[in-house]
């Protein structure tokens, strides 16, 4: 038996032997605080769910759906976007259904990647931007995203050599991992390097409605020309708590947008039409479960980063998305640091290094713990560091 050869490309799995030791430590009945999965621990709110079970009953939801989803989830995505960002968008040529947006993401790189091409790929960032360029036979250009900088890329600074190469340019603000934010200037001039290097530009916005003291993160779209050069993927995982599910979206470019459904509606058969019945209860009824959860998520995110720091750690307040990215004191690499807590403390953490090599240093933590999970957990973080000190 022979494997495909494009498999031998794929980097290995970092976190390899901190999943076997996490596993080994459960099967030894030690129990381990995750700080390391971005999964809400919240449920989803009940009226989704209700929703939910009640087109579960509907015999028409027993048949295959269509890749190009509901027409009244189309439009509910399209109504969400003029309502929270004041973008008008057409639900029948500017809209896609997705099953997560992790697939999607996944995808587009085939619609736009040749062998030979470049996608401009930020660092650190989510590995499925890098792993769908490398499967669709193309090469990542990553773009060290540093604190010096507010973990924005330098786009002036990518080689000309590259950029004529480049065909897809990725960005993710709210940013996972860093938490950092980006404001419409900075969409605006990404839009013009795009349009001056005939860059396709894929925005990864996930946690826009994961926000902090009384910050409202911007849309991509909303930059006046951002439709003309690009899309944006979104997801209801984030926001109604929705991660089981798998339903997601992408808006925006007409062309980009078909050309991810002429892909997709060759590889799947779409979303399960009661999970797109409960996705348009979620987006079209009450609102007040976002802020409930921020006010959760905020009150961890305080607590957390006040223990970080505590013990030596730089951990700075992010203003949206439930992550904290705090760089590890010397001496460590960020694998060393993650083993370190993990086999001292019982906590488990995500090395930096995971997302790119520019992670190197850094920790990422995710806030979707219950309260007393993160108690817990902040308390082991504190007793490490007081034995390690004495």
């Amino acid at each position: 038996m022979k494997l495909s050869h494009r498999l031998d490309k794929l980097p290995p799995y970092l976190f390899v032997e901190i999943n076997r030791k996490i596993t080994e430590k459960q099967a030894n009945g030690e129990d381990i605080v995750s700080f390391a999965i971005g999964d809400p621990d919240i449920p989803t709110p009940q009226h989704v769910i209700d929703q939910l079970c009640r087109a579960a009953h509907d015999p028409a939801n027993h048949r295959y759906p269509e890749t190009v989803g509901l027409p009244e989830l189309r439009q509910a995505i399209a109504q969400w976007y003029q309502r929270r960002f004041g973008i008008t968008l057409d639900p029948g040529k500017e809209v896609l259904p997705l099953i997560g947006s992790k697939e999607g993401i996944g995808h587009i790189s085939f619609c736009f990647i040749d062998p030979g091409d470049v996608a401009l790929v930020p660092d650190p960032g989510y590995p499925v931007y890098s792993t769908s360029t490398i499967l669709a036979g193309g090469e990542p250009y990553f773009m060290p995203l540093t604190e010096k900088n507010d973990f924005l890329p330098d786009l002036e600074a990518i080689p000309e050599k590259i950029t004529e190469k480049a065909k897809l340019l990725w960005l993710s603000y709210p940013n996972n991992p860093t938490g950092a934010v980006a404001d419409l200037d900075f969409f605006q001039r990404a839009v013009r390097f795009a349009r001056k290097h005939n860059l396709a530009i894929c925005h990864d916005a996930p946690y826009t409605e994961v926000a902090f003291d009384g910050y409202r993160p911007p849309s991509f779209m909303q930059v006046p020309e951002a439709k003309e050069v690009g899309v944006e993927f979104h997801s209801l995982s984030k926001t109604y708590n929705m991660t089981g599910w798998r339903i997601g979206m992408a808006v925006g470019n007409t062309q980009m947008i078909n050309a991810l459904f002429r892909f997709k509606s060759n590889l799947d058969s779409g979303i399960p039409q009661a999970i797109q019945q409960a996705a348009i209860e979620a987006l079209n009824g009450s609102q007040d479960c976002i802020a409930e959860h921020n006010i959760i998520y905020q009150r961890g995110r305080d607590e957390l980063a006040k223990a970080l720091n505590s013990i030596g750690l730089r951990a700075r307040l992010p203003k949206a998305s439930f992550y904290i990215w705090a760089r590890i004191p010397q001496g460590y690499t960020s694998v060393e640091f993650a083993t370190e807590l993990l086999d001292k403390a019982n906590v488990a953490v995500t090395p930096g290094v995971g997302y790119g090599n520019a992670g190197e240093g850094y920790i990422r933590l995710s806030l979707t713990l219950s309260d007393d999970r993160l108690e817990e957990g902040i308390k082991r973080l504190l007793d490490w560091n007081k034995a390690r000190r004495a």
